[in-house]
């Protein structure tokens, strides 16, 4: 675990951007940040736990609403500064509003 966290640059403000994506599909579900102990606890649990910006506050996906997210693997980007999760998501919904995915919105791109 140690050789995963070295392998980590945190930001100023001590977090990582952390990309969650099924790992069967490999669709992405979210995106939220993580600062060292919740990098070593979801390493840890097996669980996909964050840290909220918003509410400055350690959670783990799924506590209460019961959509988990059971960590496949894990991989650490070229400059340490990003993390790509692959999960097993349980019930369904990642995003907060209730959709499968938090990137539910598609923007339309006039060439």
């Amino acid at each position: 675990m140690e050789t995963i966290l070295d392998q980590v640059t945190f930001d100023g403000k001590g977090l990582v951007v952390a990309v969650v994506q099924d790992f069967q599909s490999q669709e992405v579900l979210m995106v939220a940040y993580m600062n060292a102990a919740t990098l070593r606890q979801t390493l840890e649990t097996g669980l996909m736990t964050f840290w909220s910006r918003r509410r400055r506050c350690v959670w783990m996906k799924g506590a209460t609403s019961g959509n988990l997210q059971q960590v496949q693997s894990v991989r650490v980007d070229c400059d340490g500064d990003a993390l790509l999760f692959a999960v097993k998501q349980s019930g369904g919904a990642a995003c907060h509003t209730g959709a499968r995915s938090c990137f539910f919105r598609q923007l339309d791109i006039q060439p």
